[in-house]
């Protein structure tokens, strides 16, 4: 549970899954009943795999549910630098105009 106010007021529940086939709509299913017994709004589901057509059309049809499957998980974090590391790589290219002789 996550609360996006100081006072708690609003909560974002969440939902993690190491998972290795798809996961489908009874899992979504599931975890929107969990929200609605919670009085919750918001709810993301993770995986590190991805979810079926019927798991995301699901999800399209209820309100304040978000969906992160593996691949946008990972660009997830390297996009804000969790979990991974970062090199900077310089790569010198020779000036051609340097060493063109003037007439």
């Amino acid at each position: 549970m996550i609360s996006l106010d100081k006072l708690g007021l609003e909560k974002v529940y969440v939902q993690a899954k190491r998972w290795q086939g798809s996961l489908g709509r009874p899992d979504l299913q599931a975890f929107y009943g969990a929200l609605a017994g919670q009085r919750a709004k918001r709810g993301v589901f993770i995986t590190t795999s991805s979810f079926t057509q019927q798991a995301l059309e699901f999800a399209n049809s209820v309100e304040g549910m978000v969906l992160i499957d593996g691949s946008r998980l990972v660009n997830l974090m390297i996009d804000h630098e969790v979990g991974v590391t970062s090199k900077t790589i310089h790569m010198p290219k020779v000036d051609g105009d340097y060493f063109d002789e003037e007439a």
